[in-house]
């Protein structure tokens, strides 16, 4: 008689809520795997765009669309662009990415003592004076190329990655840095990222703790938009 009241309960649970519940976890999950979502940021490999312990807003739309829980193309209407910065799976391991497109399909693309050439013009660097952000080792520059301007991030330390042999972008893949270009593994590593491995366009900082100040929140940089 117990497990009969026990089974009636759970039918009568199920009936009443649990087909809701199932119906509203499969809409929000539907919706964060196509439509929209967002991105905690762990590491310090796009400042000074991006710091640690922001958390970013992932527009998935912003270029196809796609069935949920699939990498299925059900249309496709934009295409990245130099200077987005996007959210991507890695070509490596799967792990999600931040990081920004640089270079897009047949751009011919070369990187000497961390100066960037895009299409055989080189890309111009101009301080950034009294960025109160910035540590002692840390120099910050705006870099211009190709139509496209971004804040960038050198340290006073040995160089990584900072030569890239000149590189023609094959169809349907993009070349992806990350603004601290001492301290980024990119597509200097693991190579161009196909279109497939990308999720979406990373539009604005939701909100941002400061990881090494008990989790302080910075309201400053609340809601704020991605250059």
């Amino acid at each position: 008689m117990d497990r009969k009241r026990v089974q009636a309960k759970l039918v009568r649970f199920w009936h009443s809520w649990g087909k809701m519940m199932l119906i509203a976890i499969l809409a929000v999950t539907s919706f964060r795997s196509a439509i929209a979502d967002w991105n905690d940021v762990p590491t310090g490999s796009m400042r000074p765009t991006v710091l640690e312990g922001d958390r970013i807003f992932v527009n998935k739309l912003a270029y196809d669309l796609r069935v949920p829980f699939t990498t299925w193309q059900l249309a496709r209407w934009d295409q990245p662009e130099r200077g987005d910065v996007v959210v991507f799976f890695s070509p490596l391991d799967d792990t999600r990415l931040v990081k920004r497109v640089v270079a897009v399909p047949g751009d011919v693309l070369s990187l000497r003592g961390n100066r960037l050439t895009i299409n055989g013009e080189q890309a111009s660097y101009r301080p950034v004076a009294g960025d109160g952000d910035a540590c002692p080792n840390e120099h910050r520059f705006i870099e211009s190329v190709a139509g496209a301007q971004r804040a960038v991030q050198f340290t006073s330390r040995s160089p990584l990655l900072s030569t890239v042999p000149e590189i023609t972008i094959p169809p349907g893949q993009y070349f992806m840095m990350g603004d601290n270009r001492c301290n980024s593994a990119d597509s200097r590593v693991f190579g161009p990222v196909d279109m497939g491995c990308i999720v979406g366009r990373a539009g604005c900082v939701v909100l941002s703790v400061d990881h090494e100040h008990l989790f302080r929140p910075r309201w400053d940089r609340f809601f704020s938009a991605l250059q």
